[in-house]
């Protein structure tokens, strides 16, 4: 395993140790753990074709380019309205 240096500002890196140790962790731990849980803009896109694949063949749901954009802006607009921005 390679270690690596990350410049955050401390009070980050503060909130993050005191997350890492509320779950039994070390901050170093708590970075891999949460590195494996994300997933890369590839995986992603990867995860969502497979997805519309599926929806396809259960239901025959294929929206257009368009109808995916105009889908992906009222899911953005939800997200923004419910964290209160």
């Amino acid at each position: 395993m390679s270690d690596a240096n990350i410049r955050i500002p401390e009070e980050a890196k503060d909130r993050l140790a005191a997350i890492a140790a509320s779950e039994g962790l070390s901050l170093r731990a708590y970075l891999a753990r949460l590195a494996d849980s994300l997933l890369t803009p590839q995986e992603r896109a990867e995860r969502a074709e497979r997805a519309r694949i599926a929806l396809q063949k259960w239901n025959g749901y294929s929206p257009t380019a368009s109808e995916e954009q105009d889908l992906d802006a009222e899911l953005d607009r939800r997200l923004m309205q419910a964290a209160g921005r």
